[in-house]
């Protein structure tokens, strides 16, 4: 008799394992479970076995070749697309040779008498003899009904409780007469239970029901895996342990190296040429493949180790299943019912918390504490923030499930019943999204006041106004497939790093706070908020002379939400306006860096063939500006900073200005001149408004666009820095070339070098070593200045393996040496 395992399943349910390994070929204490029904059906004499495939074939064929290390005769019938349990039989007729068969699952793990089975199917005179076991939970099983005599009387796939009928279940294991084949059409998806067997019965054909004694386990999910891995080990299913017992029930392949001062409690099997290291602890039910490193101090505990895989020192892992090829790094942390696939890094000290799956191919970062699964993004992050709040790709790292535990992680860190603000971008995904976050801060009993789509600078000062905080959707400026969910405190800022550790660790924990009933929060639309803001705006920033002046200005609002206020606002100022773009596409919500420099080329020529005194451009939140002056020509961001400080400083008789590190050093020079000081800022998102509100501050800006008004409110505002801009131009009357003509030239050059995170540490010492002894300035990575004046900054980037340099110099020329010459030590110290 002949043989047929089923080997075309994509075992679905075992995923990640299953991502890039077919299903039997997964090990079992360190065999494929597909060896191990190899070896049974070897056992009862059936040496000739045609093996059905479909899903990664050739991995299969790979392993097995022609079975002769088996001492068996294999043949492959492959299908091109998925058949159905009897289809994938039909494909394999021609090799079957009208002889009686046997089908066997190959990804089940068992030890039934097969001959005793096919005694009994001879003995009956049977067309088709189905074998059955008991089994205390038959839900997920098909169920047999059988009568006296064996004969079965009803077939029933995955019942019900109210239509279990008994605990006897198909185990997928069937003997044939080859007559059965003719019930199946060639080509087409079939199962034996649901389409051949119902006929077979209904024709009255004589099918029978062989209850088997011996053990059956459908490995099926990650709990049936590690528990198939433990049966094998305890005795109570008869498979082959490749290995040599060297202590009750500790096993231990060949080559192996094992220090005696490790300790071993068996049940265990220690794979061929692995190596254990003193220290370590491996305790009952634990399975390591071959290859594997465990080094010191690690502890196992009813783990799966798969090949090749290394484990760090203090290393802790419980009850998971660790794929092929991964490094788990020095006091990783990983729990139970963890799945991590082939091919991935765990770095030291992160923590994989319980049931999360790890998806091939993917890095934790060292500390992160992982609580949900890893499955399309590259890396899983130490810490949630990244520069501007929590950023990732819309539906694949920022998922509505993740915003409502974001929301619910933030409103755990606030007091019941207060209030917070919810607002967004123009974006559907932003849209969408700001819908889950509302619904999850309502349910952790805080009021939402519900802005809708508002410029940035509304939803900050709206938030700053009577609530304790708030939350703002944006599309990932460049990035049109990315969101930013921005968390704000009570003044409107983005939440201090301290804060963010805070709901860090609630988020990390997953100990959320929910409402009873009578607590859910209220949610609220406000009105006229935008007539609020703007009548604030004015009442706090100087315009006089506007009016009088007969400016003219082209104002371009970039598809973006700063078009719902500007109307109202130039109104008010009653300036000479020609706005352009004030429409919002919600399916474009932002631009890439080519669109945008076609937008100013544009905005140049309405400036220069309107005769305007200056042209404006908004980004799509209203938080930054790029300026065209009177002639048509842009002013870079560098420039526009040192522009509208000289403006500032100019009417200021004391006060400090607000610069970022990376700022020119010209700065200095306009400041000097105008008799007012500057306070240098690291380039942090929240530190130049943190400083913006202490008082005496006058101005700030961060290079990019962004400018802070501290008499209106500490944050990025281009409204209020376009007004103020206005009020300036008009009082001191300047055109914006002239401003722009009266500020020295600035040389600043910058370059980004690829740095391993590894080597960060090794690459700041290196600098400030090669330094010597230069001038060093700390406010923000290290500033290396020059006897001659010239300075180069070297800043490590915080969720990039980069390091950024700035170098400035009296010339373009004397500039880029420089920059060429710390390039080169960073370079060197990163290798």
């Amino acid at each position: 008799m002949k043989a047929v395992v089923m080997a075309g399943g994509e075992g679905t349910r075992l995923r990640p394992m299953t991502s890039s390994m077919p299903k039997p070929l997964l090990p079992v204490v360190n065999r494929p479970i597909m060896e191990h029904v190899l070896r049974l059906l070897k056992r009862h004499g059936l040496t000739e076995t045609v093996v059905t495939v479909q899903f990664l074939a050739s991995l299969v064929r790979n392993y097995f070749g022609d079975g002769e290390e088996l001492g068996m005769n294999l043949y492959y019938a492959n299908e091109d697309t998925p058949l159905g349990t009897a289809g994938s039989v039909k494909n394999a007729e021609a090799q079957l040779a009208g002889d009686s068969f046997l089908v066997i699952s190959g990804d089940a793990l068992t030890d039934i008498d097969l001959s005793a089975l096919i005694e009994y199917h001879r003995k009956k005179g049977a067309l088709v003899t189905v074998c059955l076991t008991r089994v205390p939970d038959p839900l997920e099983f098909g169920i047999t009904i059988t009568a006296e005599d064996g004969r079965v009387e009803r077939f029933l796939e995955k019942p019900t409780w109210g239509q279990v009928f008994s605990d006897t279940v198909n185990t997928g294991i069937y003997v044939m007469e080859p007559e059965v084949l003719g019930y199946i059409a060639p080509g087409e998806q079939v199962d034996w239970s649901g389409d051949v067997f119902p006929r077979l019965l209904a024709e009255g054909k004589p099918v029978y029901g062989y209850v088997a004694e011996g053990y059956w386990e459908d490995v099926g999910t990650h709990e049936s895996y590690i528990k198939a891995q433990a049966d094998v080990l305890t005795g109570k299913v008869d498979a082959d342990i490749d290995g040599f017992e060297t202590a009750p029930g500790v096993w231990v392949g060949e080559g192996a190296e094992v220090d005696p001062n490790a300790v071993l409690k068996g049940p265990c099997y220690i794979g061929d040429y692995s190596k254990i290291e003193a220290g370590v602890e491996i305790r009952e039910h634990t399975v390591i493949g071959s290859n594997v490193v465990v080094k010191a101090g690690a502890f196992l505990h009813r783990a799966v180790i798969h090949g090749n895989v290394y484990i760090g020192p203090q290393a802790n892992l419980r009850g998971c299943v660790i794929g092929k090829n991964t490094d788990v790094m020095r006091a990783a942390r990983i729990e139970d019912g963890v799945v991590v696939g082939d091919e991935c890094l765990v770095e030291e000290e992160s923590i994989l918390a319980a049931g999360v799956r790890i998806y091939p191919f993917k890095t934790v970062e060292a500390g992160a504490v992982v609580n949900t699964d890893v499955i399309w993004e590259q890396r899983s992050q130490r810490s949630l923030f990244g520069p501007r709040g929590v950023a990732g790709v819309v539906n694949v790292e920022i998922t509505p499930e993740l915003a409502v535990r974001l929301a619910s992680a933030y409103a755990t860190t606030l007091k019941k019943g207060a209030t917070v603000t919810a607002a967004r971008d123009g974006s559907r995904a932003a849209r969408a999204l700001k819908r889950a976050v509302i619904a999850a801060l309502t349910s952790s009993a805080l009021n939402v006041r519900d802005l809708e789509c508002v410029p940035m600078p509304v939803a900050r000062l709206q938030t700053a106004r009577g609530t304790v905080g708030g939350v703002a959707i944006r599309t990932t400026p460049g990035v049109p497939d990315s969101v930013e969910i921005q968390f704000l405190d009570s003044t409107g800022a983005d939440l201090s790093p301290a804060a963010q550790r805070k709901l860090d660790r609630v988020y990390s924990r997953a100990e959320f706070r929910r409402a009873f009933p009578g607590e859910i929060g209220d949610l609220a639309t406000p009105s006229r908020i935008f007539e609020s803001y703007v009548q604030e705006l004015l009442s706090r920033v100087d315009v006089s002379g506007v009016a009088e002046s007969g400016m003219k200005v082209v104002v371009d609002s970039g598809g973006g939400s700063a078009g719902l206020v500007l109307p109202a606002l130039l109104g008010r100022i009653g300036v000479d306006a020609f706005t352009v773009n004030l429409g919002m596409d919600e399916a474009h919500p932002t631009e890439s860096p080519a669109e945008q420099a076609a937008a100013l080329r544009r905005l140049g020529e309405l400036v220069s063939s309107s005769r305007a005194s200056v042209g404006v451009r908004f980004d799509p939140v209203g938080e930054r500006i790029w300026l065209v002056d009177e002639t048509g020509a842009r002013i870079d961001d560098e420039r526009a900073l040192l522009v509208l400080m000289d403006l500032v400083a100019a009417e200021r008789v004391a006060g400090t200005i607000a610069l970022p590190v990376t700022t020119t050093r010209v700065a200095e020079r306009v400041t000097d001149f105008h008799k007012v000081g500057i306070q240098w800022v690291s380039t942090a998102p929240d530190e130049l408004t943190r400083v913006a509100a202490l008082p005496g501050v006058v101005f700030g800006g961060d290079g990019r666009g962004g400018f802070v008004i501290p008499e209106f409110h500490p944050s990025l505002d281009g409204i209020a820095a376009f007004t103020r801009l206005l009020g300036l131009l008009a009082r001191t009357h300047l055109t914006l070339s002239q401003a722009d003509a009266r500020i020295p030239r600035a040389y600043v050059r910058r370059m980004d070098v690829p740095t391993p995170w590894a080597a960060k540490g090794m690459v700041m010492r290196t600098v400030v070593e090669a330094a010597q002894d230069r001038l060093l300035d700390t406010t923000d990575g290290v500033r290396i200045v020059e006897s001659d004046g010239r300075w180069t900054l070297v800043l490590p980037d915080p969720a990039e393996a980069v390091t950024h340099l700035w170098a400035e110099g009296p010339d373009p020329e004397s500039a880029d040496e420089l920059l060429g010459l710390w390039a080169a030590v960073v370079e060197q110290a990163g290798a």
